[in-house]
């Protein structure tokens, strides 16, 4: 829910920022924001419980941290950010959304999950939706910006399968924020070499308010992806991610007026998500 309420909010996040600066500074300040919400709060909940946080184990997984911060809050929002200004956003969308099918792949060959015949038939259902949603495979033609948005995909698998692993010894707030604001440092540290804070000279209270509320939905997002992680496995997660898919759909069209996108792919979508749910129900709950 949050992610697809997330993407419809960048949509106006980024074309506000568009006349005043560039898709990376954007999602810099937005990511900073974002990492400095996650800190507080996990300062907050630390505090908050007797046994604090083992300090041994979070050394422990530093180069876990550390890669997470990389593949995971750095890298891939550059290019991510940076392919959208020159893809489609229907191209961008399905691309993302195979980020499902590298997890399953990678998460059955290393974190050796499990996929069975529900899984396979939800994998077909959440990918034929996002075909129909998306006007077909054929349709997307591959040029730098969509190449640019599979790189990033590709590394946001990678680092959901680290953080899987290294979620078994560390809580998923300190995982979190090791993302978000490791990510956000390396992020600062590449626009100031490229001089990209110099001309925000025409930041208006508008761009302050985008920044502050993509960046909240942002820090949410992170909080509760990680939190799942840590419950369940890296294709259940990833699977129900797809469903964010219906609510951009409806704001879109309740708030934008868009005409309704193919009623198939939504219905595929949520059948293949209400899938998942209903392996997942079975399971036991654990909790990091």
């Amino acid at each position: 829910m949050i992610s697809g309420i997330a993407i419809f909010v960048n949509g106006y996040g980024v074309r506000a920022w568009v006349e005043i600066s560039d898709p990376t500074t954007y999602t810099t300040l937005k990511n900073s924001v974002a990492a400095m919400i996650l800190l507080g709060v996990a300062v907050s909940f630390s505090k908050g419980r007797s046994g604090g946080v083992d300090l041994s184990d979070v050394k422990k997984a530093w180069p876990g941290l550390a890669l997470i911060a990389i593949v995971g809050g750095s890298i891939p929002f550059v290019l991510f950010f940076e392919g959208l200004a020159r893809a489609t956003a229907s191209d961008a969308s399905f691309i993302h959304k195979t980020l499902l099918v590298w997890v399953a792949v990678l998460g059955a060959l290393i974190l050796r999950e499990r996929i069975g015949l529900v899984h396979i038939a939800a994998i077909a259902l959440l990918v034929g939706g996002q075909v129909a949603l998306s006007g077909g495979v054929g349709a997307i033609e591959f040029g730098a910006g969509e190449w640019m948005i599979l790189a990033a995909t590709l590394l946001w698998a990678i680092e959901t399968v680290i953080a899987k692993r290294v979620l078994a010894s560390v809580p998923s707030h300190i995982v979190g924020v090791s993302r978000m604001a490791g990510g956000a440092v390396l992020l600062v540290v590449y626009g100031i070499g490229r001089g990209a804070f110099s001309g925000l000279t025409g930041v208006t209270p508008e761009h302050v308010l985008w920044i502050v509320v993509t960046g909240l939905t942002l820090s949410a997002y992170v909080a509760t992806w990680f939190a799942a992680l840590a419950r369940a496995r890296a294709v259940d997660v990833t699977a129900a991610l797809v469903g964010g898919a219906i609510i951009t759909a409806l704001l879109e069209v309740g708030l934008r007026g868009v005409g309704l996108p193919p009623v198939l792919g939504l219905v595929l979508v949520a059948v293949g998500v209400l899938v998942v749910f209903a392996a997942g129900w079975r399971r036991p709950v654990t909790a990091q």
